[in-house]
Parts: C-alpha cells; sequence; structure tokens
C-alpha cells in the first residue's frame, strides 16, 4: 500500500520537475495536510475492501447456497458490511440488532490507516507554526511552545485523516444497506472517525521520534497516567489472555466436539477458526471481566463470575465451549480476584518513579485517579467486546460496562493509591539524603583531615596501643645506659648488636667513680617528675 502512495507522490512531482520553470524543492513541492489526508484515506478503503472482497469472494465459492450475498454485487455488499463491522458499526436486522462484532477485525483498517498516516507525514507539508515572540523567551518556555506546536500539528494531522475518511465510510454505509441488514450511519461515521483519528495522530507523532519522545509531548503529571493506565490494563489484558488458554486446554474436548457438529468442510474450517481468532480479543475481555469481579453473560439471566457460573444455551461457536459448567466455583478460583490489586501496585510504582509529588499527601490521590482511569478503559473495553445477536435471550451478550467500571476501577485505585504513595516516600527520602550526604562529604573530608594532622602533631592519639620501648623513652632511660659513640664505630646496625651483646655478659662490679656531665644531654627539669629532653647522639649519622 505505501509503495502505491509513494508512487502516486513522486509520480506528480516528477512530470513537474521537467517543465521549464519547475520547482525541484521538495518543501516546496509538498501537499497541504487535507489533500494528503483526503488521498490516504482513499486509498486505505480501497486497499481494505479489496482485501475483505477477497475473502467474501473465497467464501462465496466454498458455499454457493447464497450465504455471503446472490452474485458478485451480493459479495461485494457482505464485504462492505464486513468493513463497517471491522470498524464495530453496529447492523439492524428484523426483530433486533447486531452489535457483539469480532475486535480482532479491527487490526486490519488500524494497521492500513497508520500506515497512510506514515505516508501522510512524509507527503504533507508539517512544518510547524512557533509564535514569532514569546514573552520572556527563555529555554523551557521555547519548548513548551515547541511542545504545544507539536500538538496542534498532530491534532491536525489525525482530523485531516479522519474527517474524509469517515465521510466515505458514509457512502459504503449506504452501499451496504439491504432489506435484511441496515447499518447505523450515525455508528459508522464516528467509529471510522475515532480510528482514523488515534492512527493517523499516532503516526503523525512516531515521525517526530521514538516513543519516548512521543510521550514527553503530554505533561509530566499527564504522561504518569497515561503510562499508568496503560500498565495496569495490559497486566489486566494479559492475565485475560492466559486465563482464556488455560480454559481452552482444560475443555478442549466440548471445542473439538463443537467443531465436530459444525462440520464445516476444509475451507469452512478454516473460515471458522480465523472467525473464533477474529473474537478472541473479545474472549480476553471477558476473561479480564472475570477476573475483575463482574463476570459476563451469555444471554439473559446468565452469569459467569467468580461467584458462580449460570449458563443457558449458548450459540454453537466452538470457542464457547471452553466455559465452565454450571453450578458452584472452587474456591481457589477467587484467588484471580488478586491480579487487579497487583495491577495497581505496579501502576502507582510507575505514577510515582515517572513523576513523583513533593507532598505526602498527593502521591495517593495520583495513584488512586490512575486507578479511576483504567476503569474507564476497561469500561469501553467491555462495552466494545459485547453487544446483542439479534432480539430475545442473546440481546444481552459480555461484561456489564459499568460494573466493570468501578470494580477496575475501585480494586486498581485503591492498590495503586497505597504503592504509589509507599513509593513516593521513599522517592523523597532518597532524594532528601542525596544532598545532605553530598554537602556532608566535605566536612568528613576536611575532619579526617585534622585529625590526621593532629595524630602527627601529637594532638591525637593515632593508636591507642601501646609501643615497645625504646631507649629514646623516658621510661627506659631510668634504666638503661645511654649507648656511648665509640671511636670503632661502623654503622648503626653493628652498634646495636654489640651492645646487646654486651648487655648480655655478666657485669664484674667495678668501683664507684665520678663521672662528668654529658654536654650532649641538656636536663631542663627540676624533678624527676618534669619533662626531660634527650638529643639523638645518631642524629648526625641520619642527616
Amino acid at each position: 500500500m505505501t509503495a502505491i502512495l509513494d508512487q502516486l507522490r513522486t509520480a506528480p512531482r516528477s512530470v513537474l520537475g521537467k517543465l521549464p520553470g519547475g520547482s525541484s524543492d521538495d518543501d516546496e513541492s509538498r501537499r497541504p495536510l487535507p489533500v494528503s489526508g483526503m488521498l490516504a484515506a482513499a486509498l486505505t478503503l480501497g486497499v481494505g475492501l479489496a482485501a475483505l472482497t477477497t475473502l467474501t469472494l473465497v467464501g462465496w465459492i466454498a458455499a454457493p447456497r447464497g450465504t455471503l450475498g446472490a452474485g458478485l454485487p451480493g459479495v461485494f455488499r457482505t464485504a462492505a458490511q464486513l468493513w463497517l463491522a471491522a470498524h464495530h458499526a453496529g447492523f439492524a436486522i428484523p426483530g433486533g440488532r447486531v452489535g457483539l462484532l469480532p475486535l480482532g477485525l479491527t487490526i486490519l483498517p488500524a494497521v492500513l490507516l497508520y500506515r497512510a498516516g506514515r505516508w501522510m507525514a512524509r507527503d504533507a507539508d508539517l512544518r510547524l507554526r512557533l509564535p514569532a515572540r514569546l514573552p520572556k523567551n527563555s529555554p523551557k518556555e521555547q519548548a513548551q511552545a515547541r511542545r504545544r506546536a507539536q500538538l496542534v500539528l498532530v491534532m491536525q494531522a489525525g482530523v485531516s485523516l479522519a474527517a474524509p475518511y469517515a465521510l466515505l465510510a458514509g457512502l459504503i454505509a449506504l452501499v451496504a444497506s439491504n432489506e435484511i441488514t441496515q447499518p447505523f450511519i450515525g455508528e459508522a461515521l464516528l467509529s471510522h472517525f475515532v480510528l482514523a483519528f488515534l492512527a493517523g495522530a499516532l503516526a503523525t507523532a512516531r515521525t517526530i521520534g521514538p516513543w519516548r519522545a512521543m510521550l514527553r509531548l503530554l505533561p509530566e503529571r499527564v504522561r504518569a497516567l497515561t503510562i499508568g493506565t496503560a500498565v495496569a490494563t495490559a497486566v489486566l489484558l494479559v492475565a485475560g489472555l492466559a486465563l482464556v488458554l488455560v480454559a481452552v486446554v482444560l475443555n478442549f474436548g466440548q471445542v473439538r466436539d463443537l467443531s465436530e457438529v459444525l462440520a464445516p468442510g476444509f475451507v469452512g474450517g478454516v473460515l471458522l477458526l480465523l472467525l473464533q481468532l477474529l473474537y478472541l480479543l473479545n474472549a480476553v475481555i471477558w476473561a479480564f471481566s472475570y477476573i475483575a469481579g463482574p463476570g459476563f453473560a451469555i444471554g439473559a439471566d446468565t452469569l459467569v463470575a467468580p461467584t458462580g457460573v449460570q449458563l443457558g444455551t449458548v450459540p454453537s461457536l466452538p470457542l464457547l465451549g471452553a466455559l465452565p459448567e454450571s453450578g458452584p466455583v472452587p474456591a481457589w478460583m477467587m484467588a484471580v480476584i488478586a491480579v487487579p490489586f497487583a495491577a495497581g501496585a505496579v501502576a502507582g510504582v510507575m505514577v510515582a518513579r515517572i513523576s513523583p509529588s513533593p507532598s505526602y499527601e498527593a502521591a495517593p490521590l495520583w495513584g488512586f485517579l490512575t486507578g479511576v482511569s483504567a476503569g474507564l478503559v476497561a469500561g469501553v473495553l467491555a462495552a466494545l467486546s459485547g453487544g446483542p445477536i439479534g432480539g430475545g435471550r442473546l440481546a444481552a451478550v459480555g461484561p456489564s460496562p459499568w460494573e466493570v467500571a468501578l470494580s477496575v476501577a475501585l480494586e486498581v485505585g485503591v492498590a495503586a493509591g497505597i504503592s504509589a504513595g509507599v513509593a513516593n516516600l521513599l522517592l523523597l527520602n532518597k532524594r532528601a539524603r542525596t544532598p545532605l550526604d553530598k554537602a556532608a562529604a566535605p566536612v568528613r573530608k576536611a575532619g579526617a583531615a585534622i585529625a590526621k594532622a593532629a595524630s602527627r602533631v601529637g594532638l591525637a592519639e593515632s593508636d591507642p596501643r601501646p609501643l615497645p620501648g625504646h631507649w629514646m623513652d623516658a621510661t627506659e632511660a631510668d634504666t638503661q645506659e645511654i649507648p656511648v659513640i665509640r671511636d670503632d664505630w661502623q654503622d648503626e646496625h653493628a652498634s646495636a648488636e654489640a651492645e646487646t651483646l654486651a648487655q648480655a655478659r655478666p657485669r664484674l662490679p667495678r668501683p664507684e667513680t665520678a663521672r662528668p656531665p654529658r654536654k650532649d644531654i641538656v636536663d631542663e627539669s627540676d624533678d624527676r617528675g618534669g619533662h626531660v629532653i634527650y638529643l639523638d647522639p645518631y642524629a648526625w649519622d641520619r642527616d
């Protein structure tokens, strides 16, 4: 599809470039945004209808009984109805309406619209319109102005794609009407506009940069709520998918029996398998509602919930064979209700990490608001996944949107509020300690340096343990003789060794003779309790 769009984009410009006076500047040759949006919308509808017409034609050939329409016009009308159903536009039938539509079929137009939006962003003139002057013209103000201009441009791109797409969808709704099925034109216009707007806006925002750059377009608090809601919804959807797969495995026998009863044949079996895959997303959301507590219904006066199961006659779709039997539910199945609380706890931590609150009271409130937004999303998904199938008992199929929204909002909101408050408290304490630790680091270094210098000059004891005695110590000088410098002195070690040997020999008593006072020792004490200063006689050798 993008190759066709690229050829459509480059062909006229290649012709214009060859004309005299034609401009080859790519910026000047870009189309206006509404024109590119109209071309993208028309090509999306054409490619999508072609794909569904081919699929419908295969089914018509395999079952030529008029099930999919009488002749090729009927085939095309059926393909148009499938295209409307892919956008979740309901139909009116005799005696009721059809609103239970496969959500998996929405993937086809969503992908096509996203690719068309990317092409539109490359083809159209998407230059930012920044204000000429700003009040302060500071870097922060310039960044905010640029972000607002980018948001405005993204919105304009979404509307440029959605408006013509919705108008063309109205024409398709008129063509798809027949005496049996009549599409609701209002639902068709609204659903096509919303889907095209979301796809076009995301595709245009994606051209600005990666997904992180897209999220930075939002304010910090809105970004935190968006990511928290997405995380909580994703956790619940993954849990719902796991529950569906486990139910199919445990009740695979019933699923196989229903498939054999239908006996669709090879081509019909392939189409039946495709139909069940398209309804898989609906089943995941129903399991999502089961985990939240309210459960879902398969007709009037029926309920499938953790508190019990009450069923009647269900449609002959093999996937519904995975439903549990009527009766009480094992007590351990009530454990699935803990999943929304776990999802809320994770979402609350994400909200606190992305946008911490300076006050301790605000963080739980923002966590609870995350749960409320997750509840709104769950209610919308529940409404899209269910709907009537005609009249009578099957007029109510699927979960109740308001019950699911209320349950998810309370369960996720309470858990998110608690986890956001705790996470925000830890982050604030950590951030409060960090400046204090940085400020105290120089003080600690200065204290260590002062203590080291004090230990060198003797104002502080570096080691309280007693050192071995030395001849320079006053206590040792009272009991040992001061070494004498000899004429045959060789080195310090030899003198110390000779002195040690001399002390080890037995001493002979010598007559007491008066010795002249030593001139190399200065005694400034007036008693033995004062301070005595000794001079090292070996100091001359150490210099």
